[in-house]
């Protein structure tokens, strides 16, 4: 069994997208195990403060735990502080403790603070680098295609809804460690951390 969780990767598409108000944050949900497809529902995106989602592609057990980590340590800041997190200092965090040993994992980090909605990419060597958009995984340069020619600044909630349903649909097309579905949440400081239902993403998905 150990054995199995060492290899079973998630193949992995992710992304994080800045609009208007907040991010919307969206993930696939194929694991792979070489190129057996070992599990249809696997969760690579997880809220690990009000503001912050963490999005995992890479080893399963690494992801978990990192999630598991990181929810604990903004936790503890938020109550010593009584104030929120920063999302740069999430990443940083984040990026730290990555430094510190090997993870098999790239991550994104993403969410809303005072200065607006922010998306960070985090190597497994942890570096950390901002931007207004971010794909990672597998089926990345998938989506990068979509993301550079649909994105635009102040984008609505909707807006930025779609373009994330439509890049995760292009990597399930075009990769085959990513598909059997989504995951997408919004972000913004008024509602905080909102996971879509599978009802509400569908219609996003039905939308495009």
């Amino acid at each position: 069994m150990d054995e199995q969780m060492q290899v079973m990767k998630t193949g992995t598409s992710t992304l994080g997208i800045c609009f208007k108000n907040g991010v919307v944050v969206g993930a696939d949900h194929r694991a792979t195990m070489g190129h057996f497809v070992a599990n249809k529902n696997v969760q690579k995106l997880f809220s690990i403060a009000d503001n912050i989602a963490l999005t995992t592609a890479g080893l399963v057990g690494h992801a978990q735990v990192l999630s598991r980590v990181l929810s604990a340590e903004i936790a503890l800041y938020q109550l010593r502080r009584e104030d929120l997190m920063k999302v740069e200092a999430a990443a940083t965090l984040t990026a730290n403790i990555l430094g510190g040993r090997p993870y098999w994992v790239q991550l994104l980090i993403a969410g809303v603070d005072e200065e607006g909605g922010h998306v960070y990419s985090i190597d497994s060597a942890g570096g950390s680098i901002p931007d207004s958009y971010c794909a990672t995984g597998s089926g990345s340069p998938y989506m990068y295609g979509v993301l550079e020619d649909q994105y635009k600044d102040d984008m609505t909630k909707g807006q930025a809804l779609k373009v994330a349903a439509k890049a995760l649909l292009a990597s399930a097309q075009r990769d085959s460690a990513s598909g059997n579905g989504m995951d997408l949440c919004v972000i913004t400081l008024k509602d905080g951390f909102q996971m879509l239902s599978d009802a509400e993403t569908e219609s996003v998905v039905n939308s495009i």
